[in-house]
């Protein structure tokens, strides 16, 4: 079958070993050295040509995500800490370009870590400013992915790495972890339905260790045990945490007020 990739890399390859060809003529080492370096030239093409590859599938996903410049979602939020009781909650998210996002929870404080700021991926994507490495490939249930890795070029961010593993039929995003320097490393896992035309999930898992999590000064929650505990309590430590937030509505470029975000 005809593959215009495998074209592609077949006339780079036949240039560079008429190349070879012509430094026949020039002195036995000139020529030696020119040979390797042609030959490994050769041999990465398929590898510049995935890397290409991976650059333009990250900018397919980023472009979806810029056709939505604000949202209002509504969903219920439920939290799984081993060791906290915490209701599930309606919650309202509010998103506004470039990177404003707050989760609001209808009857009081929610146990929701930092990084939840990327529970929207335009928040990932919209610097630009990374290195994209291709990781391979893999699967999600059912779902082929393409794992690709975000390596930010600004080495005073908070982001220190991130690995994306995007639906390429999609393009969406079905699962992220990204690693912190402040925060430690979270995983966010999603699922897409009707609003997959604007990237955006009806059912978001978000994963987190409580030992990276900074509590607010001052706050306490109730324990399993019946026990307030402050922050620097060893019950935050080496703990697994998850947030379950399912959404019912989705309002798409409609305004959303800054007030809402202070």
């Amino acid at each position: 079958m005809y593959n215009r990739k495998d074209a592609k890399t077949g006339r780079n390859a036949k240039s560079l070993l008429c190349l070879i060809i012509h430094c026949e003529t020039l002195r036995p080492r000139t020529f030696a050295v020119r040979l390797v370096i042609s030959l490994l030239l050769i041999f990465s093409l398929p590898c510049l040509c995935d890397a290409q590859d991976v650059n333009v599938l990250v900018q397919k996903v980023r472009g979806k995500l810029d056709m939505v410049n604000d949202y209002q979602a509504t969903g219920r939020m439920k939290t799984n800490v081993s060791f906290l009781k915490v209701p599930i909650a309606t919650v309202k998210v509010y998103f506004k370009k470039p990177n404003k996002l707050k989760v609001k929870n209808e009857k009081g404080i929610s146990f929701i870590p930092k990084g939840t700021v990327n529970i929207n991926m335009n928040n990932l994507l919209s610097s630009g400013k990374y290195t994209v490495l291709d990781a391979g490939n893999d699967k999600i249930g059912n779902t082929a992915v393409k794992v690709v890795k975000l390596l930010p070029e600004d080495d005073n961010a908070d982001v220190v790495l991130s690995t994306l593993y995007i639906d390429e039929t999609n393009l969406v995003i079905r699962r992220a972890k990204t690693t912190t320097r402040d925060n430690g490393t979270y995983e966010l896992e999603m699922s897409y339905g009707n609003y997959v035309p604007y990237g955006l999930p009806d059912k978001i898992i978000f994963s987190f260790n409580t030992k990276d999590y900074k509590m607010p000064k001052g706050v306490t929650f109730d324990f399993d045990d019946g026990n307030d505990v402050k922050k620097g309590d060893d019950k935050l430590k080496n703990k697994k945490g998850k947030v379950e937030i399912d959404f019912s509505s989705y309002t798409i470029n409609k305004g959303v007020a800054d007030s809402v975000f202070q």
